[in-house]
Order: C-alpha cells, then structure tokens, then sequence
C-alpha cells in the first residue's frame, strides 16, 4: 500500500500537523485500516482509493482510536500528494458519510472547500475548566454537527501556556469529541488562535486542526465582523491557515509538505 507522510498548515518540516496517507488499490476491512492507523500513530491517517472518475476520490479518516467523519489536516495532506504525483489541478472527495470535498490548487496554496456549521450555547462543568487549567472563559458554545465544545478565553498567551490535566479532561464530560479552546490574537498577524483537545476521540492534543473552522471560522467572522481571516494554532508544534466564509462554505487555505514516501507491508 503506498504511503505517505505529509506535515499540513506549515511551510517547514516537522511542525503542523502530520498526517499519515495510505492509497487503496481496492477496499479493505474498517478494523485493518483502524489497525494501521493505530500503527502509524498520527492523528489521523487517511485512506484514499481513486474512482471511476481520475479526479474523483473516496477518502476516510481514522485516528488511532475510531473512524472521524472529517479531517482538514490529513484532507490537505491527501490532495498535496495528489497534485503532486498527478497533474491534476482539482479533486473532489466523496467522505464516509458522502459529504463532497472540492480542492484545488492555486500556485504553492491548496484550497479546500468545507461546509459551514452553527454552534449553540451550552454549559460547561467547573471540573472541565479545572482540568484545562482555566479560572474563567468568555463565552462558551457546542458544535452539534462536530460534537466539539468551543470554549473563549481573552488571552492568546494563557491559551498558549495551557496544560490540561487530560485524564481529569475526559472524566470532566461525555460523549463529545474534544474541546476547542480559542482567543483573540494579540499580534496583526493572525486574528485568532486556537488550540483542540481530544483525549475521547483520538490524541490528547491535535497540533493543527483544519476539521474545525467548519465552525470557528463563522464563530470569529461574526465577533471580528469579517470574512476572511488568518488563524494560528498555538500548540507545540504550531501551524496556521486563512480562511474565508463564502456562502455555505468555508475556504481553507493551506501548504502543506512531504516528508516521507513509501510501502505499507499488509497481507491479503
């Protein structure tokens, strides 16, 4: 099985995200793909097999601990080795639960188009903001769509100093898939950082997460009252994005680099 290890939102080795991309040649057991994934140890693997139509493919995403509806980094990961060992100049994805992905390259950028979701309020228990080391947030509010709780803090330097109590984190909820906490920039650089925890769906830490602007992206264009905006993630390895609300999309716009090419040895 051809195999790739690509690092998404950078334009340098070894930070981002790196995300693990594996091309099927046919179909393969959910447990077997779960395996590898589990194997490679990313926080996502994607697994891609090419349709009928040559710039048409399936594609689904697993981290080491379960199968993710959708993935930004290890999206980004897949179509930048595609643009690069293909000439195609834009693919469509057809995901798990058939949501179609349009990417496109644009010079030494790749453009992903994602759906754009709603969040509501929601209350969250002193025993999360302990575990995450928070004494106070100024708003919070509840991704349904992505099971992901977003929480707002006022200072991008104390989200960047965070250093959650991970298993104190998931006994402080259930049946969620992680917790976003962001804050307003502090430099012009970047409008807003972010940073993602998801200790019950896949690692405690993902260090850039593209998945998610399906709905921070909408979240910060209302408060900062504009449509395209520049976004950093503040985690060890760092990484950033701009995107952009266009309708019932948001655009990602992202670089990403590979690092490693090879064959996955599986049997039959």
């Amino acid at each position: 099985m051809k195999t790739y290890f690509v690092d998404s939102f950078t334009n340098e080795p070894f930070k981002g995200n790196p995300a693990g991309v594996c091309f099927l040649n046919k179909e393969i057991e959910n447990d077997k793909m779960q395996k590898i994934a589990k194997e490679i140890g990313f926080s996502e693997t994607a697994f891609i097999k090419q349709n009928n139509n040559r710039n048409t493919y399936s594609i689904r995403y697993f981290s080491p601990k379960k199968e993710i509806p959708l993935c930004g980094h290890a999206t980004l990961a897949s179509a930048k080795v595609i643009f690069a060992t293909t000439d195609a100049l834009d693919i469509l994805f057809i995901t798990g639960e058939q949501l179609e992905l349009v990417v496109k390259k644009d010079g030494d950028k790749i453009i992903m188009e994602f759906p754009v979701y709603d969040t509501t309020a929601i209350k969250v228990p002193s025993a999360m903001l302990v575990a995450l080391g928070l004494d106070q947030v100024s708003n919070t509010s509840y991704s349904q769509k992505n099971k992901i709780i977003l929480l707002e803090i006022k200072d991008s330097k104390i989200l960047a100093e965070l250093k959650p109590d991970f298993n104190a984190l998931l006994k402080s909820y259930e049946n969620i898939n992680g917790v976003l906490v962001t804050a307003p920039s502090n430099t012009p650089d970047y409008d807003f950082h972010y940073r993602y925890f998801w200790p019950w769906a896949g690692t405690n830490e993902d260090p850039v997460t593209g998945g998610v602007q399906t709905f921070l992206a909408k979240y910060w264009a209302q408060k900062l009252n504009k449509k395209r905006l520049h976004a950093f993630q503040s985690s060890e390895r760092t990484g950033f994005m701009t995107v952009e609300l266009k309708d019932d999309k948001v655009l990602i716009f992202g670089s990403a680099i590979i690092l490693f090419e090879g064959e996955f040895k599986i049997a039959d």
